[in-house]
């Protein structure tokens, strides 16, 4: 029977790519630097690779923050502080938040029935405000964000650290609920529990890294677990 619920806040409870494209437009303009689709889109596109490499150790927390604007400054022949710019995107990004579709109604049906433990790669301050914001910390028995943590998703050593804050760990009792097939869900079976993989945009499945279940709708969830659990009797 599943007791403990893992759940991812970017794109998953929290519309991040959204809050990214407000934040990051205010921080360019406010450096003098045009913002069109097309730079925005190259941004996320840097942004992400770099973040995939934090996941496999070859870079670290520091060099992402910064290289990603370094990165994409130099692509577009700019010249801009990347520290300054790096220091407005990620105050910007932090003061607002934007739910994914039916992710408030979802911690509100799953909040009496289950423990939930926010997992969450990213940095401490950011999360704090956007989590503050949202006035989503009053359905989590604990929100465990990488950079207080000192490990990041997929690393075995951050699952280890939030399954400490699990009273009774159990991990036949345990889902992870995440977006990112190489943080969630690879994370998450290296751990040893099972997974669930949001894919509302229908991303093309990967064979080196298959979840245990998959939804396109966070209202599928609900009844994914009460599946799971009567299958688990």
């Amino acid at each position: 029977m599943i007791r403990n619920l893992l759940l991812d806040l970017d794109d998953t409870i929290l519309d991040f790519h959204r809050a990214e494209k407000i934040a990051l437009t205010r921080a360019l303009t406010e450096a003098g630097v045009e913002v069109t689709d097309a730079r925005l889109a190259r941004y996320s596109e840097i942004n992400d690779s770099r973040w995939r490499l934090l996941e496999e150790k070859k870079i670290m927390r520091p060099e992402v923050l910064f290289s990603r604007f370094e990165i994409f400054f130099s692509e577009l022949g700019i010249c801009a502080d990347a520290h300054a710019v790096q220091k407005a995107y990620e105050h910007y990004l932090s003061i607002g938040h934007f739910f994914m579709p039916g992710a408030e109604e979802l911690l509100k049906t799953l909040y009496p029935r289950y423990r939930l433990y926010l997992a969450s790669n990213g940095t401490a301050s950011v999360q704090a405000g956007r989590i503050a914001s949202a006035g989503i910390a009053k359905y989590f028995k604990a929100m465990c964000i990488s950079e207080q943590i000192g490990a990041d998703k997929p690393d075995p050593a951050f699952f280890e650290a939030v399954f400490s804050k699990i009273p009774d760990f159990r991990r036949e009792e345990t889902l992870m609920l995440g977006d990112s097939l190489t943080s969630d869900i690879r994370g998450g079976r290296n751990a040893g529990i099972r997974t669930v993989w949001y894919n509302p945009k229908h991303k093309p499945r990967r064979d080196d890294i298959l979840p245990n279940y998959e939804i396109e709708s966070l209202e599928d969830f609900p009844a994914l677990i009460e599946k799971i659990s009567e299958e688990d009797k």
